[in-house]
């Protein structure tokens, strides 16, 4: 049974594995999968908007992404919004929608999106020891305040080491696939 420390060190790494798997899934491979248009945004209505929240984002092949704007008088500022993202796309207008061909990455933007994979990566892990860092600093504490013994405190600081190598693990298996993925012709 985990102590409310160890589960909140636990759900804060979670969290971080959580974010990190988000990330990825917006590094680009060579398949197209709508995730890749997150990070746009779109100016409608005055301000900025993400772009899933002005229109319909989906991928019927595995090269091609379609937007379809709820309002048709976006078509264009969508357009504009995905080509200056820095995603290197061109979308083109279709009528009411947006066709974006995925090309194929070649291998020296492969090898850069692996360098974005690792420093995501790393930034999980210096999450993750984060949070085991305030976890331990509190196991401390109570030890300190005579809440819990000696001994309960090293079961305690070797089950957060556990948890911590658990979710480093978790963290390098997901970089060992999507760096595969990306690098995959």
């Amino acid at each position: 049974m985990l102590s409310p420390t160890l589960k909140e060190a636990s759900l804060q790494m979670d969290r971080n594995l959580e974010a990190i798997s988000h990330e990825f899934a917006g590094v680009r491979t060579g398949k197209a999968t709508p995730v890749l248009l997150d990070t746009v945004q779109v100016d409608a209505y005055g301000s900025k908007m993400p772009l899933k929240q002005t229109a319909t984002v989906t991928a019927p092949e595995p090269q091609m992404i379609v937007v379809q704007p709820w309002d048709t008088n976006l078509v264009g500022t969508v357009a504009k919004a995905i080509q200056s993202a820095d995603l290197g796309l061109n979308p083109s207008v279709d009528g009411n929608v947006i066709r974006v061909s995925i090309p194929p990455l070649n291998e020296e933007r492969r090898r850069e999106m692996v360098k974005v994979l690792h420093r995501m990566t790393e930034e999980g892990r210096v999450a993750v020891r984060h949070a085991r860092h305030k976890a331990k600093a509190e196991i401390e504490r109570q030890k300190k305040d005579g809440e819990i013994g000696e001994d309960r405190m090293r079961r305690e600081l070797d089950a957060l080491d556990e948890l911590t190598a658990g979710h480093i693990s978790k963290l390098d298996t997901m970089l060992e696939r999507k760096e595969k993925e990306v690098m995959e012709v």
